[in-house]
This record gives C-alpha cells, sequence and structure tokens, in this order.
C-alpha cells in the first residue's frame, strides 16, 4: 500500500531520471526488454545498483528476461510525478531566462512554462516561448492562477535571494536555482541548484588527468625502449 512505501533514498531519486531518459529512448528504438546488466552499461553504474534503485519501484524484473522496459518507464514516471504536467514559473527574462522559456524540452517532459516575470520595464509585456513576460509584482498572482509550485531563478546573483524570497511568499514550494549565487529557503522548501561553472570545473578535472596521463605515457616510452634494449 501507498501509505507502508520505503521512503526512497536522494541519491537514488537523483538516478532515476538517468533510468527514464535510457529506457524511454531503447523503448522508442523497440526494445520491450532490458537485463539490470545492460541498464546500468547505459548508465555507467553497476548493475547491483541498479537493481536496488529499481527494487525501491516494487520492480524486481524476470530472471533470463529483464525488465519490462515500457512498464518500468511507467513506473518511474509514476514515482516522479510526471503522469501529469507541472507549470513552471520563470524570474528574470534576460539571456537566460528567455533561453529556458524558449527551449521546447520543458514542455515536452512535462514542464510548461506557466509564466515569466521580470523588473526590467524594457521586458515586461514582451512575449517569450509563447509566454507573455509580468512584472514580478504579479507573480503571487501568475502562480495561483496556474497553480505553480515550481520556480525557476534565472536573475543575476545578486538579485538570486530576493527572486527567492519572492516565489516563497507567492506559493511556491520548489526552487530550481540557475543564478550563480547561493541562495537560502525555510525548512520544508526545496532547492536545486544548477551551476554550470561548477560543471564546466569537473569536466576540467577530467581534461587534466587525460592531459597528465598522456604525458606520463610519452615519458615513459623512452625509458621501456631502453629496458628493451638492454635485455
Amino acid at each position: 500500500m501507498a501509505g507502508t512505501r520505503r521512503r526512497i533514498p536522494e541519491a537514488t531519486v537523483a538516478r532515476l531520471p538517468v533510468y527514464l531518459r535510457i529506457l524511454a529512448e531503447r523503448f522508442e528504438s523497440g526494445v520491450s526488454s532490458m537485463s539490470s546488466e545492460e541498464l546500468a552499461e547505459f548508465a555507467g553504474l553497476n548493475a547491483a545498483k541498479v537493481r536496488k534503485d529499481l527494487s525501491y519501484l516494487g520492480s524486481y524484473g524476470t530472471r533470463g528476461v529483464g525488465y519490462d522496459v515500457e512498464f518500468l518507464v511507467y513506473q518511474i514516471r509514476r514515482e516522479l510525478g510526471l503522469t501529469h504536467d507541472w507549470h513552471v514559473v520563470i524570474v528574470g527574462a534576460g539571456n537566460l531566462g528567455q533561453a529556458l522559456a524558449g527551449y521546447g524540452g520543458f514542455g515536452d517532459r512535462g514542464f510548461p512554462v506557466g509564466g515569466i516575470v521580470d523588473v526590467d520595464p524594457a521586458k515586461i509585456g514582451t512575449v517569450v516561448g509563447g509566454v507573455r513576460v509580468r512584472h514580478v509584482d504579479e507573480l503571487a498572482q501568475v502562480v495561483h492562477g496556474r497553480n505553480i509550485s515550481i520556480g525557476v531563478i534565472a536573475t543575476p546573483g545578486p538579485a538570486a535571494q530576493e527572486a527567492a524570497d519572492a516565489l516563497v511568499a507567492a506559493g511556491v514550494t520548489s526552487l530550481l536555482n540557475f543564478a550563480p549565487a547561493v541562495i537560502s529557503a525555510p525548512h520544508g522548501i526545496s532547492v536545486r541548484k544548477v551551476d554550470l561553472a561548477v560543471e564546466l570545473q569537473i569536466l576540467s578535472y577530467y581534461e587534466q588527468r587525460r592531459a597528465t596521463a598522456a604525458s606520463n605515457s610519452l615519458r615513459a616510452v623512452p625509458g621501456e625502449r631502453g629496458r628493451g634494449a638492454s635485455a
């Protein structure tokens, strides 16, 4: 029963969208079943972790057959609350906000943009991604009119906390922060941060490792040849 289901760990929740993307793509390619080993290979994980994650959904697969891809897609979508649309509101109609509003992938995945607000008189009244930009003072009206619970912060860093406060005051309970700033929110408000600079720094780490490994390999070649000649 729903009331007795185990709480899913946050790390598992973070991996479910990865599984969903893989499974949806495979299903569209005509694949009807996948083993945990196959799913793990696509996800870059080990099979035991995949099986553990999927067990939280009550899905254990069939030995020798694997998981029914279509049903597993349904299970993950249901667990992630993707069986219906979640309108979002974007605070900030600058370059980033306009790019996010114009990205059709949000709507395709169940997150249509229900409103955009800004403080710049030059932007208010313009249409971005089919949505008219309204003044931030109308934020509560936008949120209540669309029954919005997810807010996206696309402001400059210094304005991010003010945007977060306005969203919470308007009744939003989940925040996705694209601004280059750390924000605080009251207990019970979910906050996720998308920091492109951090992601690039992580990639630079792997690039540095590759460069170091290549350099070490080149330095090792003469030594290997020398040992071979003396032998």
